[in-house]
């Protein structure tokens, strides 16, 4: 599943559209495509994961899902995996494999923008206020919860663990405060390493503990375990990440 920092590039792709009008419209995502066209791309916002496209009268929320891809300025492929197809004046946006709905303005202002970590908007506070609330939630299921650390995936998560020195399976009621600030801290920054990394493709060459086989610290055996209510697999030292 793509995390936030891809979808960043997704929207830097994409932003060369903006303030330009919707010639046509084709895909199978079951929404009425004749509502975009004419319609003049506004703003490009993201919450984690994934993306609007803000238009005049309607948006329309973009998640890659597992397996979604996009392409532009490509040909448009005539096969069942196009979800959303929009050419404009001066290009197209083809999203394939993904979700795709409309929505209206009043489903905008409910989306939490604080909770994206790589957002000028990301608010740490309200963060520690969702920990307090869940006190026994396992922190490797924290740092997927949308609603808290929205755009934060697998990699992100065993990365940020790693840094930190945190077993996947500790309860974030019961990490100290100074783990609780590096976890907030760590989050965001990992998110825009990835970034910088997924930029200039060497991002699984900076992998730490994300599928690795030996610690980098002290040379034991990773440990690879599906973990959480999510049960998605988690990387980690037994010897160099504390269970708390």
């Amino acid at each position: 599943m793509p995390e936030g920092p891809t979808i960043v590039l997704m929207k830097e792709d994409l932003q060369k559209f903006e303030g330009e009008k919707v010639v046509s419209a084709v895909g199978n995502s079951g929404i009425d495509n004749e509502l975009l066209i004419n319609q003049k791309l506004k703003e490009i916002r993201l919450f984690g994961k994934q993306t609007y496209l803000i238009f005049e009268k309607v948006s329309v929320k973009i998640h890659l899902l597992m397996f979604g891809s996009y392409e532009i300025d490509e040909q448009t492929k005539s096969d069942k995996s196009l979800r959303l197809g929009l050419t404009f004046k001066n290009g197209k946006a083809l999203f394939y494999t993904c979700s795709v709905k409309l929505v209206d303005d009043d489903f905008l202002k409910t989306v939490d923008w604080e909770a994206d970590v790589m957002s000028d908007n990301w608010n740490p506070k309200n963060a520690k206020k969702k920990f307090k609330a869940n006190p026994k939630m396992m922190v490797c299921d924290v740092l997927m919860d949308q609603g808290i650390f929205s755009g934060v995936g697998n990699i992100i998560k065993n990365e940020v663990l790693f840094r930190i020195g945190v077993h996947p399976e500790s309860q974030i009621g019961n990490l100290p405060l100074k783990k609780l600030n590096e976890l907030l801290q760590e989050a965001r920054n990992y998110s825009f390493d990835f970034l910088k990394w997924k930029r200039t493709d060497e991002l699984k060459k900076h992998w730490q503990i994300y599928h690795q086989k030996k610690c980098p610290k002290c040379g034991e055996t990773v440990i690879k375990k599906n973990t959480g209510k999510g049960k998605r697999p988690s990387f980690y030292c037994e010897k160099d990440q504390k269970h708390y």
